[in-house]
């Protein structure tokens, strides 16, 4: 008894999440990881089966029952489960039959070690170091093009000047007018060099303006929803440039959505979150806001480079307005990541609750 107590113990002082299921794959015990990775306490789930555990993740539990039956373990890593309270973790995940023989009897132990912290983190990383890059490029590309362009702008006014006949200036204006159009996208593609205006800003308030100025363009066949938190504080930023940023995301979800017969939905929701890493840096509280559209979501093949220039699903796309939202949250602190969850594209735009302090 004593040495199944000081078991006990030791399994309550590590990190890795174990679970010990018996031969009909009920819960017979779970570390005190394991409680907090599930948000569920032993004795309210002692007892219940994995597909009560697992209930939105039925391949998994099948998983379970393969192994047992076979009794061959495995390792899977980054396993996604959908848990019963509306949460969702990425584990690496350990499965280890028992036989007869083991002082436990037959069944299974189930070791969860959760890596979302790790992934996000590592994600984030890539998008900021995917900003740098990009914004590094272009400004190296956009001086080597406006030099040659502003030459052939200038050449070409000089020769309108000079032309005798009137109809031949039609040409040149051609010229300058192409001229200036990529002089033009080269400017969008570096985005503002402005820094932010910021000021005491409610959250709230900007999203309603996205949400009037896209419903006013948007065809009739998408509704919009909310879903705020009200009590969300204000927020040291630029609320133009935060407008900007959520116009070019939301207008991309009206686009994605199309004008086909069918209803689409665009969902605006606001939500704090605590102790969340954005890069290397660490922040007590941020806000959360969620664009979500039922759209068909993003191709594939492009998925990973979205927030890089000129990338766009759609032949009508400039592929610019993403870029431009990334680094306008950026220069909040803040940064945009995407996902695909149960069916719906999602837009999340992280911005740090801190700066309130730099006033």
């Amino acid at each position: 008894m004593t040495q199944t107590i000081e078991t006990q113990h030791l399994m309550d002082q590590i990190n890795t999440a174990i679970l010990s299921f018996d031969d009909q794959l009920c819960l017979r015990y779970i570390n005190s990881a394991g409680e907090m990775l599930l948000a569920s306490s032993m004795r309210s789930i002692l007892g219940q089966k994995t597909e009560q555990l697992f209930p939105l993740s039925p391949e998994f539990t099948q998983s379970l029952h393969s192994a047992l039956d076979s009794g061959r373990p495995y390792t899977e890593g980054e396993l996604h489960l959908n848990l019963p309270n509306m949460r969702s973790i990425t584990v690496n995940c350990t499965v280890t039959p028992l036989d007869n023989n083991s002082h436990q009897g037959s069944g299974l132990i189930l070791e969860m070690i959760r890596v979302d912290r790790q992934l996000r983190i590592a994600r984030e990383e890539s998008l900021l170091a995917q900003n740098h890059t990009t914004k590094t490029l272009i400004r190296g590309m956009a001086h080597e093009i406006k030099n040659p362009l502003g030459g052939i702008r200038g050449a070409a006014q000089l020769l309108e000047r000079e032309l005798p006949n009137e109809s031949l200036k039609e040409y040149t204006q051609v010229i300058i007018d192409e001229a200036d159009r990529l002089r033009n996208l080269l400017n969008r593609m570096l985005g503002s060099n402005t820094p932010p205006q910021k000021c005491m800003s409610n959250i709230h308030a900007v999203l309603e303006r996205v949400r009037t100025l896209v419903k006013a363009e948007a065809p009739d066949n998408i509704t919009f929803t909310r879903d705020y938190d009200p009590s969300i504080p204000e927020i040291y930023a630029d609320p133009e440039q935060l407008i900007q940023a959520l116009l070019n995301i939301v207008r991309n979800a009206v686009q994605a959505i199309g004008t086909n017969s069918e209803r689409g939905t665009v969902t605006l929701r606001s939500r704090s979150e605590s102790q969340v890493t954005l890069g290397h840096q660490h922040h007590r509280l941020v806000i959360r806001l969620d664009i979500i559209d039922n759209g068909p979501g993003i191709p594939e093949d492009i998925r990973e480079t979205i927030f890089y220039p000129m990338v766009t699903g759609r032949n009508e796309g400039t592929g610019l307005g993403l870029p431009i939202a990334q680094t306008l949250i950026n220069q909040h602190g803040g940064l945009i990541e995407c996902n695909r969850q149960d069916g719906n594209t999602v837009f999340t735009l992280f911005l740090p609750l801190e700066s309130n302090n730099e006033q």
